[in-house]
Order: structure tokens, then C-alpha cells, then sequence
């Protein structure tokens, strides 16, 4: 344990500026995102557009094309958030298993697709990183309309992330990733309960 803090330690020293405010940005947007503040989005543009940018020069391509996915969407999410339905704060939701069920089905079909593509264009693991990306995308527009079960897909996600990262000496932003494991576990509590409070104000008594 001693020697990965270490490496974690001498990889943020290493590490370019630019990294460094992507994986603040990054942890602003999830803090602010859990505590459902608009101001996530503005972070999240923020770190993406730099990731565009460090995932491309390591090859992780579907990453890189994935946060250029994460730019747009983090005006998309702005705009949920700020309009909501019909006017008022968006409200938290959740989707039927069987929905579920059916969206993990058609991501999933897509992922040995553009890890095949990937592959051809040089990528480094390019599966897996299919794999997060694909899922990343339906994750985040489950953010997007504020969808309770975000979180499980996050959790997932990130745990693999950091698998990822670790394996291309991004230990800052893998370091990141255990952090966002964290938070998705407090952001699903958090949600849970919020969640749980709107069922019991709009049940009439």
C-alpha cells in the first residue's frame, strides 16, 4: 500500500498542469453533482475538454471520443437542469428494471464494435476502454434527467476506470477515480434519500 501512495505521490509531481486541473475540475463536478447544484456542469466542461486532449496523446481513443461526447452533454445537462419539467427543478426518477434491462442489452452490443474499431485505429485496450465509454454515454444522460440509478452504472464504471489509467501511468487520474468510487457510493445515499423524500410529499395523505 505504501509503494502505490508513493507512485501516486511521484505521478502528481510528474504530471502536467493541465492534468492536474482536469482532475480537480473533475472532482468539483461529481461533489457538485451529489449535492445537485447546477455549477456540476460548468466543471464538467471544463475537465472534459482538457481529457479530450491527455487521452488522446496516450491512445486511449474511445476516451478521448468520449469526453468530446462529455463537452455536449454538459451544456445538455446544464440545460436540464436549469429548465427542469415544466419550469421547476428537475426532480430525481427512476427507471423500471425491465428498462434496464434493455438499455444494458443495446450498450452492450455496442461496445465489441467500437472496440473493434478502436483496435484498427491503434487504440490501447481498447475493449475495456469500449466498455466504459459505451456505458459512460448512457450513464451520463441518466445524470442528465437526474435518474436515481445513474450511480449504479458509475460505480461499475469507475471502478474499471481505474484499472485503466493505472495501466497507462495516469496514477493521478486513477487516484481521481478511487476518489470518484467513493463519492458514487455517498451520491447514490445521498440521491436515495432525496429520492425517498419526494415519494413521500407527492403520496397525498
Amino acid at each position: 500500500m505504501h509503494d502505490i501512495w508513493v507512485q501516486i505521490l511521484t505521478a502528481w509531481q510528474a504530471q502536467s498542469g493541465l492534468e492536474v486541473i482536469a482532475v480537480l475540475a473533475a472532482i468539483m463536478y461529481l461533489v457538485l453533482a451529489i449535492k445537485e447544484n447546477i455549477w456540476c456542469w460548468l466543471f464538467a466542461f471544463i475537465s472534459t475538454a482538457i481529457y479530450i486532449y491527455l487521452f488522446h496523446s496516450v491512445s486511449l481513443l474511445s476516451e478521448s471520443l468520449l469526453n468530446v461526447y462529455y463537452l455536449i452533454m454538459a451544456v445538455y445537462g446544464w440545460y436540464q437542469w436549469r429548465n427542469g419539467h415544466l419550469n421547476q427543478q428537475r426532480s430525481i426518477t427512476s427507471w423500471s428494471w425491465q428498462k434496464h434491462i434493455t438499455l444494458i442489452l443495446l450498450t452492450g452490443s455496442l461496445v465489441p464494435i467500437l472496440g473493434y474499431s478502436m483496435q484498427k485505429l491503434g487504440a490501447s485496450i481498447p475493449y475495456l476502454d469500449a466498455f466504459t465509454t459505451c456505458f459512460a454515454v448512457l450513464a451520463t444522460i441518466m445524470v442528465a434527467h437526474k435518474v436515481l440509478q445513474n450511480w449504479h452504472y458509475w460505480l461499475v464504471i469507475n471502478v474499471t476506470s481505474v484499472y485503466i489509467f493505472t495501466q497507462k501511468e495516469l496514477f493521478l487520474t486513477a487516484a481521481m477515480f478511487v476518489l470518484y468510487v467513493i463519492l458514487t457510493i455517498i451520491g447514490y445515499i445521498k440521491w436515495s434519500h432525496e429520492y425517498a423524500q419526494q415519494r413521500t410529499l407527492a403520496t397525498p395523505t
